[in-house]
């Protein structure tokens, strides 16, 4: 899908504040949790609502004929609650939203955010792994969200017990950022003995929801939570994964959505990583220290500046088939019919695009862009 520029209101506004009080701002918020509450477990539907309605939501919500089932009073409440705990809303229409995100063929159309907007567009690394993970694959989580998180990298992860709050705890040890992903309402924390945990993580990075405000943390959520954990990141790495865990969905959004796929070696005869060696199996780049995750992106090891990502390719036509690219690899026939411009006109941008690192030919020979965190990172300023 093809990445659009949203006008109106919401454009303008950006980052919407729920302790603003000022009346469009709550106009605007309220229609927003609306389309939220209706539309959260369908992200697909929601953006392509909101990409017929010109990025309003109360039109893209008529459009989905769907209905809100919560009423304003308890609206109301959730905007009050949500102001308490200082948490923002980002929309899909939003300058700030992560360009990563923008790219999926399934963005969330509402993110919740307690901490640094900022942190969500920056160089990211994904740690997984198993709740019920072994000492070793705990320990191993540490050491690398401390390495990952002192090179410059916002460490992110599920803020599950067992290797996301090792990943997570690395990371803050280390002085760097790190993102958790709730698999429930931002009004909420699971499991709740992370409450101060994910306050920490508040503090020195972000805590993240895609889900309207009360979402229990029921099992529907977590492949969305998921997904959302390897859309905002350059890499994904899985330390000890059963056959049909949660870090495997992790792994295969992340394969689909073009992102790169590590794994920590386990030994052959545990169950705890008979699901992640599997991974290995298929051809999935192994870990054996942090240097290897670094050198998987084409990062020196060392210290990286956490800055926000630089701007994308120049050219109107370039620009328009990087944003196509980002997230899905698609076949230069494919494109050709879908864009409809003259063989040259496609040819030529396309070679620019590939000369200068902004897009790179798969293993299938599909082409996929690359994200500008990620050519920063390879020096190719």
């Amino acid at each position: 899908m093809e990445e659009r520029e949203f006008s109106g209101d919401c454009l303008a506004l950006g980052v919407l504040d729920p302790a603003d009080q000022e009346a469009e701002n709550q106009r605007v918020l309220k229609a927003w949790l609306r389309f939220q509450a209706a539309l959260c477990l369908a992200p697909v539907l929601a953006r392509n609502c909101l990409e017929a309605s010109g990025g309003q939501p109360e039109a893209a919500l008529a459009r989905s004929r769907r209905r809100c089932p919560h009423g304003e009073g308890e609206i109301g409440q959730w905007i009050q609650q949500l102001a308490a705990r200082g948490i923002r809303a980002l929309p899909l229409t939003a300058p700030a939203y992560p360009p990563l995100l923008r790219g999926l063929s399934d963005p969330p159309p509402l993110l919740w955010v307690r901490g640094e907007i900022a942190d969500l567009r920056r160089p990211s690394i994904a740690i997984v792994g198993a709740r019920a993970a072994t000492a070793y694959g705990q320990g191993v989580a540490e050491e690398l969200g401390a390495a990952l998180g002192s090179a410059g990298f916002v460490v992110c992860s599920g803020l599950a017990r067992g290797i996301d709050a090792r990943a997570h705890r690395g990371a803050l040890a280390s002085g760097g950022r790190t993102v958790a992903v709730l698999g429930c309402g931002p009004d909420r924390i699971y499991p709740p003995e992370h409450r101060e945990l994910a306050d920490r993580v508040a503090r020195a990075g972000a805590v993240v929801s895609e889900l309207s405000p009360g979402r229990p943390p029921a099992a529907p959520h977590f492949p969305l939570r998921n997904r959302l954990i390897s859309g905002l990141v350059q890499a994904v790495v899985v330390v000890e994964a059963r056959p049909r865990s949660g870090s495997l969905i992790t792994a295969r959004h992340a394969l689909n959505q073009g992102r790169e796929v590590m794994v920590v070696p386990g030994p052959i005869d545990s169950p705890h990583a008979a699901g992640s060696n599997a991974l290995l199996r298929d051809g999935a780049r192994p870990v054996l220290e942090p240097r290897d995750v670094l050198e998987a992106i084409a990062s020196p090891f060392g210290a990286l500046a956490a800055t926000d990502p630089p701007p994308g390719p120049p050219g109107e036509d370039e620009a328009r088939l990087h944003a196509r690219l980002l997230g899905q690899s698609l076949a230069r026939d494919e494109l050709a019919r879908e864009f409809e411009w003259p063989a040259g006109r496609l040819a030529a941008a396309l070679m620019g695009l590939e000369i200068e690192g902004w897009v790179e030919t798969d293993r299938d020979g599909g082409l996929r862009a690359v994200p500008a965190t990620l050519r920063a990172l390879r020096g190719r300023g």
